[in-house]
């Protein structure tokens, strides 16, 4: 599971401390190794230890919590909540408990990939890598909302047929429709000049729907920009999804999703909150609260040169991000192995053998058949159920050996 944020507690462990002597200040020293400021307490000779100090070394989880006005600290020794099963359980169905998750949400999940449309972790490496159990999480939660709500309602802002918007074009900008023989259907075609105020946009409202999807064909050096905007605030937000191999970069409230170099159609499905949020946190910006309510969609943005088409908002796309789990898995499998190797370094504890990147997680492998065989069972797509054969074959190798499996007592499989 993945860890939720983590905070420190000074303005908490000043509260509780109101009716007492103000503690002192006194150096801590780690293991002779370095040193970090903690709190003594005289009175009843205690010491207060920072919490994000027991967070990183012992792997605690907390934050801060405010209940009829009262805030107070919840401390726990795991991410996850425990929720009771309510059925049996159905491999075709819900994974689970997962329609309670929201992976997206997770301080380790540095941002969905513009490419893969997959979360990137930052779990072991600031930098980001792809983490298969954490993808695969994201897959089933999808699947499983899917199920469990209401199927979204979909605006169509333009498809290029019946549903046709006014694009504005600036004086040195290009926008036509026509009829895209490669995909069978009018499309919107649209060039801008390399001058900053060269624009081809479109003035929407749209409010409480925020997952964008559209499909698009970009040539070099050009990008699709979605406006934000804080209905209270007055605060702007620029989301631009540019052609560029680069994960993700922020300046100020201008926020950047490299979305690939390829030039083909492709559909993309994107969070605008969410997307939001990540610039924001890159940024190590204070955390800002941004309900869906307080937003709306202003506008989109078209700059470069390409043609778009089926432009539609909804509430939700959850079988679109399983899928983009899904064939994810499917690309990113070992053919010989049917792993999926972790490509970073983690460190256990200290003394402990740390292991190297190439490892196997038996929490990847089993997440991973969990969502490829339902894929299967929605898609019918023979090559689901393939890469959840192959995924078994690990279950049988040792750990030693560079599978998962491992024995308790040298008797039972652990």
């Amino acid at each position: 599971m993945e860890c939720c944020c983590c905070v420190q507690v000074g303005s908490v462990l000043s509260n509780a401390l109101s009716e007492r002597a103000t503690p002192d200040e006194i150096e801590c020293t780690i293991n002779g190794e370095y040193s970090v400021t903690c709190r003594r307490d005289r009175e009843h000779d205690e010491v207060f230890v920072p919490f994000s100090l027991v967070h990183k070394y012992f792997e605690i989880y907390g934050k801060i919590t405010t209940a009829d006005g009262v805030e107070k600290f919840e401390w726990s020794h795991s991410y996850g909540k425990i929720y009771h099963p309510k059925k049996k359980y159905d491999p075709r169905g819900t994974f689970t408990t997962f329609e309670n998750y929201n992976v997206e949400v997770r301080d380790r999940v540095k941002c969905i990939s513009g490419i893969e449309g997959v979360p990137v972790s930052t779990q072991w490496e600031p930098r980001g890598f792809y983490y298969p159990t954490q993808i695969a999480q994201f897959g089933l939660a999808h699947y499983s909302k899917h199920i469990t709500e209401p199927e979204p309602k979909r605006r169509i802002i333009d498809d290029g047929e019946k549903h046709l918007e006014n694009w504005i074009i600036s004086k040195d900008a290009y926008m036509a429709r026509e009829f895209d023989t490669s995909v069978q259907s009018n499309v919107l075609r649209f060039s801008t000049s390399d001058h900053a105020a060269s624009q081809v946009w479109l003035k929407v409202n749209v409010t409480q729907d925020f997952v964008l999807s559209v499909d698009l064909q970009l040539k070099p050096n050009s990008s699709m920009t979605v406006v934000l905007q804080n209905k209270d605030k007055k605060e702007t937000v620029y989301l631009h999804y540019v052609t560029s191999t680069q994960l993700i970069w922020a300046q100020d409230d201008h926020i950047y999703y490299g979305i690939g170099l390829d030039q083909q159609w492709r559909r993309i499905t994107r969070d605008l909150i969410i997307d939001m949020q990540k610039g924001w946190a890159l940024q190590d910006r204070p955390k800002r609260r941004s309900p869906r309510n307080k937003f709306k969609i202003s506008s989109i943005i078209l700059s470069g040169s390409g043609s778009l088409d089926n432009v539609t908002v909804s509430w939700s796309e959850h079988m679109w991000q399983f899928y983009a789990a899904a064939r994810w898995l499917v690309r990113a499998q070992r053919a010989r192995s049917g792993g999926w190797p972790i490509p970073v370094r983690r460190r256990m504890a200290a003394g402990v053998a740390e292991l190297k990147p190439g490892w196997h997680s038996a929490m990847s492998q089993g997440h991973a058949i969990s969502l490829l065989s339902r894929a299967y069972y929605e898609s019918g797509d023979a090559t689901y159920l393939q890469a959840a054969k192959r995924a078994l074959y690990l279950l049988d190798v040792p750990s030693h050996a560079g599978g998962v499996k491992a024995m308790w007592m040298d008797k039972y499989v652990w």
